[in-house]
Formats: structure tokens, sequence, C-alpha cells
């Protein structure tokens, strides 16, 4: 399993608009990528403009195609929210619980 950690920073307040935007409207579009399995958005406690978006793919290859077909129409939905451009870090899923994975392999 892979993940794709998406970084935001809204403008002031606008987090939660964010949030929404991206239930509403990136969500679905996400569930219709091949390899798509799970996304988790988070508001930071420390600092309430910042938001991470956390999707979970099958394959590293699927979440490349996703980022090369989607990324660009989906960050296209939230931009005027944004402070600056999304930072986008990947990782190889090692352990998970609720994906029943245990040291990079699925259980």
């Amino acid at each position: 399993m892979f993940t794709r950690v998406v970084e935001v920073t809204t403008k002031s307040g606008k987090a939660r608009d964010v949030c929404n935007t991206i239930r509403d409207k990136a969500l679905p579009i996400l569930r219709n990528q091949t390899g798509f399995v799970d996304e988790f958005t988070l508001v930071s406690t420390n600092d309430p403009n910042r938001v991470l978006a956390i999707s979970f793919w099958k394959t590293r290859e699927e979440a490349q195609q996703y980022h090369n077909q989607q990324f660009q129409n989906i960050t296209s939905l939230i931009r005027n929210q944004l402070e600056r451009d999304p930072q986008v870090e990947t990782y190889d899923v090692d352990t998970s619980t609720t994906h029943k994975i245990s040291a990079g392999k699925a259980a």
C-alpha cells in the first residue's frame, strides 16, 4: 500500500471550507480512481490554517496515475482558499491496523 500526504496552508479561517470542498467535491473524484483505498483529512490543532489530506492507494503506480490525471483538477477546487501551493510527499505504508497491514505486507 502507498500513501500521499498533501499539506496545505489555507488563508485565515478557510480550513473548514477547504475540508468541506475536499469531502463534497474531491472525494467523489478520488473514489472513481483506480487503486484508491481511503482518505483522511486532518486540521492541525496547533495551526488551524494547516490541513493534511492523506490518501491511501493500492500501488505507487495508481497513485502516480491519479497525480498525473486529476491532482491539478482537485487543487483548482481549493486554490483560491490557499496561501501557497500544496506540498506533496509520498510514503510506502509499513503498518496499519485499519487496513490490516503489518510490516509492509497485507495481512
